[in-house]
């Protein structure tokens, strides 16, 4: 009797350094874009902008947009080729990033720039919590679907 295996096989994802970059500044803006609609609704960005001792609105908009692409390369160029390999994946991927931020960055850090206690959860972390994993999800989608993309090629 003769039995066969049949193993599929999915190709590795090779992405260079320039395609997992555009995929976190792309990745990165339209999740920073999203997210920045929901932190406008919210009043926000006078809290981003006072970090920086500043109260306005188009500084605390800038910083987060930036702020948005760097987290945004912080996850593909090192990571693209492992953690973005599928879209399903990326969003994955993207939902834990993104709640990763949550607590690093309104939970932690900001709090500790602006002398407020940390790890304190009320409306606006519910609300900010919404807002990081909408913006993990689409930066892990965005992110994966270019790192294939280009893959394909």
């Amino acid at each position: 009797m003769v039995t066969t295996t049949r193993t599929s096989y999915i190709a590795p994802v090779t992405a260079g350094v320039a395609r997992r970059a555009v995929a976190g500044l792309v990745g990165g803006m339209v999740g920073g874009v999203v997210f920045g609609v929901l932190m406008g609704i919210m009043g926000m960005f006078t809290m981003i902008a006072a970090m920086l001792g500043s109260d306005s609105i188009l500084v605390g908009l800038g910083v987060h947009l930036m702020m948005s692409v760097v987290i945004g390369l912080v996850l593909t160029v090192p990571f693209g080729t492992v953690l973005l390999t599928s879209v399903p994946r990326g969003l994955v991927t993207g939902l834990a990033y993104g709640l990763l931020w949550w607590i690093m960055g309104p939970l932690v850090v900001m709090p500790l720039m602006l002398g407020m206690p940390i790890f304190t959860i009320d409306q606006a972390a519910v609300f900010s919590l919404m807002g990081h994993v909408v913006y993990g999800a689409i930066l892990g989608v965005v992110a994966a679907a270019i790192i294939r993309r280009g893959n394909a090629r």
